[in-house]
């Protein structure tokens, strides 16, 4: 069977580009600057508070896992209020040993694993939007050795090292995003507490039937009347509630994937026009350059040849 969440993590390409022992003792707080990238969390020890952006602040304790697609501004601290220290997060990555808050002498009260990587996908930001902002999950013994395997392994330096990563942190994604989706939706597909998304639409078994088919024939000329049918749903209930839980309408979310499908073939440099065309479901290729062109804003020709040059200078 097709999976959608599969699908989007494995055009997203993760790579693990770094991870660091994070400690703190006393009050303390530190503030962090939007980031951009991914990021990942396990808490070994203690308790801190995380606020991140717009976000109601969240008690983190032992066991616990934390992953931020996109990593907006936060500020982490302990419990006790204190006035937070502001850090650049590039310049964090080029420290080495654990990386101490607070009170620098005895123990610490709190210990943490966390981590950066990168998305290699040349639609990151599309595919980014389909996840939740902040994913919190707790106690999922998996997700702690995860990133246990994530950093013995970014330490390494063995054969196949880069390779193992990557698969490695597909699966922490896969891992983290099944925990945090909600086990049972409710029958309508309405979850005021879930963000609209991939993980909200895969909850609610009548628009999952229709992202699946979606995903396993991209090439097919679906309808929202043809996707309604075979979700067992009229065309308006199925367009409203696939709307509401994915956040985008069914054409509008399938042309992306189509799109998203279409910048990674033309990123790999090795296919024609006309055989991206047909792989993402355009019958001729000038069709499929003037969609391209309206969505992306570049023709196909000139989109691959950026890429090519982008993936020259490093």
């Amino acid at each position: 069977m097709v999976d959608p969440l599969v699908d989007v993590i494995t055009l997203l390409r993760p790579r693990a580009v770094f991870s660091k022992v994070i400690s703190g003792a006393g009050a303390w707080a530190v503030r962090y600057s939007a980031f951009g990238q991914p990021s990942f969390c396990t808490m070994l020890e203690g308790r801190c508070v995380l606020t991140v952006d717009q976000q109601e602040p969240l008690t983190l304790e032992a066991g616990d896992f934390l992953l931020m697609p996109a990593t907006p501004g936060f500020t982490l601290s302990s419990p006790e209020p204190a006035v937070p220290v502001f850090l650049d997060p590039e310049q964090t990555r080029d420290t080495t040993g654990e990386l101490r808050h607070g009170r620098r002498s005895g123990p610490p009260d709190v210990r943490m694993l966390g981590g950066y990587f990168a998305f290699d996908s040349p639609d990151a930001a599309l595919l980014v939007s389909l996840l939740p902002v902040l994913l919190h999950v707790r106690g999922v013994e998996r997700l702690p050795v995860l990133v246990k395997l994530v950093r013995d392994e970014s330490l390494d330096t063995r054969p196949g090292r880069d390779l193992v990563l990557r698969r490695l942190v597909e699966i922490l994604l896969v891992e983290a995003l099944r925990s945090g989706a909600s086990p049972s939706a409710p029958v309508d597909g309405r979850d005021a507490d879930a963000p609209p998304g991939l993980l909200r639409g895969l909850a609610d078994a009548r628009v999952a039937v229709g992202l699946r088919l979606m995903h396993g024939e991209p090439t097919r000329a679906w309808t929202v009347e043809a996707l309604a049918r075979q979700a067992a749903l009229s065309r308006s209930t199925f367009f409203d509630r696939f709307s509401r839980a994915v956040g985008l309408p069914p054409m509008e979310y399938l042309l992306a994937w189509r799109m998203a499908l279409a910048k990674d073939l033309l990123a790999r440099g090795d296919l024609a026009i006309a055989d991206v065309a047909e792989r993402v479901g355009y019958g001729s290729a000038s069709t499929f350059s003037t969609a391209f062109s309206r969505y992306v804003g570049l023709p196909p020709g000139r989109y691959a040849k950026a890429r090519e040059a982008m993936a020259a200078a490093g």
